[in-house]
């Protein structure tokens, strides 16, 4: 991690990233495309719940075994840059693919759902991987958070436009037709241009990493291996590391669950309108980017655990309530809940890696913060499908999530960050 501050333009264009690719997660991944492609794509929602688990999952274990090693590739050739443009690229490409499929075209709606996400998945790790290049260990927690806090805000704005310019207005902004739900598709277009533009920062003005072997291709492939091997080899030494990733694994199969599926339950159990929906989601942006802002404050004065336990308890009572709730107003208090604490649950476990981690070693490792978060990601979905197909209830496969919450701090209170920042520095 450095120690002393890099410009503000490094900054602001590593920030403006997350503001440029929450559009994908908000509109396509949780509340416009899923819950279309479960009421109107697939043939019946039951269906097409089960259905979007699948590709969910699929997304989830390609990620897992594929993110440590591309992120060692990176770390050993310098590649940060170049693999986070590739993939930015193919999630723009993939999701822009999807306004062009019509109801009913089932698998090529999953195909090019699978290839957005996960391409976006793998710029997730590059991206991340730059936070300890940019913080210093002092403020590492309000960056993280900003980042997130942003993040939210730019997730808020393209709902907003959307809502604004294709579903509210009885004809669309742009001669978009609704025959057949074009305008709702239009969702993905909006956000393939929004991704783009708002990208141009962070490649302008956040620089690119050295190499670490000079060599061809071949022998950075072979160093990159041969590192990750020895990370493998050498994990006692960062136990707390270790700790902290399996506990995230399963906590934030909790949070995967809720943004895979968060609009298609009110849909589903709530009878939400696509209107509905789209206000839901402004209000939970709204309340994650405030949460995700005020606790980065907290992060860097209690610590990222004690951030982290804080927003799992309350995670776990909101999934509750939403499971219980007997009507929507209840689900609306639950649903802030969520949204409040998601994000410094998030910003909080991004920045507590960063301050574990060891120098040149970023993105091999944030390579591994994707693997946690995707290994067992497949879960959650897979148990939420599971179970609203054996009891034909949404809500019977939304009372997943609490159980991984409850786990996952239980696991995170065997981390010790004295001994892990320590690890760091290499002081063990």
């Amino acid at each position: 991690m450095i120690t002393k501050p890099v410009g503000r333009y490094t900054v602001f264009g590593w920030v403006v990233f997350d503001f440029a690719n929450s559009a994908y997660t908000t509109l396509v991944v949780t509340f416009v495309y899923s819950t279309y492609f479960v009421s109107t794509i697939a043939p019946d929602p039951v269906t097409g719940t089960a259905l979007w688990s699948r590709g969910v999952t699929l997304t989830a274990l390609c990620v897992a075994f594929l993110s440590p090693v591309l992120g060692a590739l990176a770390d050993q050739g310098g590649l940060r840059k170049p693999f986070l443009f590739v993939s930015t690229a193919v999630t723009v490409a993939g999701t822009a693919a999807l306004f062009w499929i019509e109801p009913g075209q089932v698998m090529w709606a999953l195909v090019w759902f699978v290839v957005s996400n996960i391409a976006f998945e793998f710029s997730n790790v590059f991206y991340n991987a730059y936070l300890p290049d940019i913080a210093t260990s002092r403020n590492i927690g309000r960056v993280s958070g900003v980042g997130w806090g942003v993040g939210y805000i730019g997730g808020l704005a393209a709902m907003g436009f959307v809502l604004a310019a294709f579903i509210q207005p009885e004809v669309p902004w742009f001669g978009v037709s609704t025959t057949g739900g074009a305008h709702i598709r239009a969702a993905c277009l909006l956000v393939a241009v929004w991704f783009a533009l708002f990208s141009i920062p962070l490649f302008v003005w956040v620089p690119g990493t050295r190499p670490l072997v000079r060599s061809k291709k071949t022998g950075i492939i072979k160093t990159g291996v041969a590192d990750l091997k020895d990370t493998f080899r050498d994990i006692r030494r960062y136990r707390q590391i270790v700790r902290l990733l399996v506990a995230r694994m399963i906590y934030n199969d909790g949070l995967v669950t809720i943004f895979a599926f968060g609009g298609i339950y009110a849909a589903g159990t709530f009878g939400f309108s696509f209107q509905e929906i789209m206000i839901f989601g402004i209000v939970l942006n709204v309340a994650a980017g405030a949460g995700a802002l005020i606790m980065g404050v907290f992060d860097d004065r209690l610590g990222g655990k004690t951030t982290i336990q804080v927003s799992n308890a309350i995670l776990a009572l909101a999934a509750l309530m939403a499971v219980l709730a007997p009507d929507k107003s209840m689900f609306w208090v639950a649903g802030i809940l969520v949204g409040f604490f998601a994000g410094p649950n998030q910003s909080a476990s991004r920045s507590l890696l960063g301050r574990f981690v060891p120098r040149d070693k970023e993105n091999q490792f944030y390579g591994f913060f994707a693997f946690s978060g995707k290994l067992t990601a497949f879960m959650g979905p897979l148990l939420l499908g599971v179970l609203t197909q054996a009891f034909d209830s949404q809500r019977a496969g939304v009372a997943v999530v609490i159980l991984f919450f409850v786990a996952g701090g239980l696991l995170l209170s065997r981390v010790d960050e004295k001994e892990g920042l320590a690890a760091a520095r290499g002081q063990l």
